[in-house]
């Protein structure tokens, strides 16, 4: 799902794209968009983006302030699928949720486009006050929110549960967190705090006043910390726009997942979290893992060059696997989808759920039962005997 930096991006990409556009007319929503209708039209006005943590605000301004209505403000969450894009009136995609139109002919239309429709909007340019500063614009603020606050109970839990409250880390997701402990090999299940309070002594250490500056710059570059992490992989991301990310083809994943050296990676471990979602790492767990739970390996690609074995013959298969299997494949196990409702859920309450379709996962074929155990079962039955023996 679109975290802090995909939604500092899609700000610059509105700044960047919109900046020298004159839109007019009133603001389109769609029939089923999740977010209140706009009451702004003008003859002309702006578009301008500013983005913080998970959240983007628009602010809609008319050209002439004395002709025109006041400013309109409106603050985005992108959900698992919200993104921007800016193309002709009369191609729309699908699931554009809210459209401005340009005054040029033929006009274009900057559009919220959010298949999953998870993603909403709200009148205002208030954010939401349950948000601590953000990791990427605010860094300096949110450092000092989280190390005045490691009494709160927030910090109990395992430090990449801790990652996922917003209140402390806004704009951290789950391939940022996974990412960002890896890089400093810290188990995902280690308690929050343990980890935390060792950065007051390292903190106390790089501001130790007989150090020279280049010196205090060379231990933070060398030693970056957690919450150092938090502010400069994201920057990555940002400061990698080109490759790694590009509105106009949203589709184009392959950079990305070049960058990523954690999450979904073959080779990983992945365990979930008691909320649900899963955490990519390697090594040991830590010792709050959840119990039960045995470590997943994310396989290896097999290489197309590899012959394949030849097939094993088919088993005798008894009625009564047969029933298992048909109760197995009208049930299929939860996708990874339900577990980004679950991250969804995590940022803050919503209502009017769309319901999510369900993917249609194809029943495996089954192979036809013999000869042999149609007549055993027969027999079976006439002798009182029930099913024939499992093979």
């Amino acid at each position: 799902m679109p975290e802090c930096p995909e939604l500092h991006l899609a700000g610059r990409f509105i700044n960047e794209a919109c900046g020298a556009l004159v839109f007019a007319g009133a603001v389109e929503r769609s029939a089923v968009g999740r977010g209140p209708e706009v009451p702004f039209r003008s003859e002309a006005y702006s578009i301008s983006a500013l983005a913080r943590g998970k959240e983007l605000r628009l602010t809609l301004s008319a050209l002439d302030p004395a002709a025109g209505p006041p400013a309109q403000d409106l603050v985005f969450r992108f959900g698992m699928s919200g993104s921007f894009r800016l193309c002709p009136a009369a191609e729309l995609p699908r699931h554009a949720h809210l459209r401005f139109l340009t005054r040029e002919s033929p006009p274009r239309a900057l559009c919220f486009v959010d298949p999953r429709r998870f993603g909403s909007w709200r009148l205002g340019d208030a954010w939401q006050p349950e948000r601590g500063p953000c990791v990427v614009s605010e860094y300096q603020a949110f450092r000092e929110n989280v190390l005045k606050n490691l009494d709160d109970r927030a910090f109990d839990k395992p430090i990449c549960e801790a990652l996922l409250n917003q209140k402390y880390f806004n704009g951290i997701g789950n391939y940022l967190r996974a990412e960002i402990l890896f890089r400093l090999k810290i188990p995902p299940f280690e308690k929050a705090r343990t980890v935390l309070e060792a950065l007051e002594e390292q903190e106390q250490r790089k501001k130790d006043p007989s150090l020279m500056l280049s010196k205090k710059v060379k231990l933070r570059q060398e030693n970056p910390d957690l919450l150092e992490l938090c502010h400069t992989v994201p920057m990555e991301v940002i400061m990698a726009e080109k490759q790694l990310f590009d509105p106009e083809h949203s589709d184009n994943y392959a950079a990305f997942k070049n960058w990523l050296q954690c999450y979904l990676v073959p080779g990983m471990s992945s365990l979930r979290d008691r909320s649900g979602r899963t955490i990519w790492f390697q090594g040991e767990p830590g010792p709050m893992a959840p119990k039960g739970q045995r470590p997943r390996k994310t396989p290896h690609k097999k290489s197309p060059q590899l012959k394949a074995e030849p097939e094993a013959p088919s088993p005798k298969v008894t009625p009564r696997a047969l029933k298992r299997r048909r109760r197995v494949a009208g049930n299929p196990p939860k996708s990874e989808e339900k577990e980004e409702e679950k991250e969804e859920e995590a940022d803050g309450p919503r209502k009017g759920r769309a319901r999510g379709r369900r993917k249609v996962t194809a029943a495996p074929a089954l192979p036809e039962v013999p000869p042999n155990v149609r007549r055993s079962r027969r027999t079976s039955a006439r002798r009182g005997k029930g099913a024939a023996p499992a093979v």
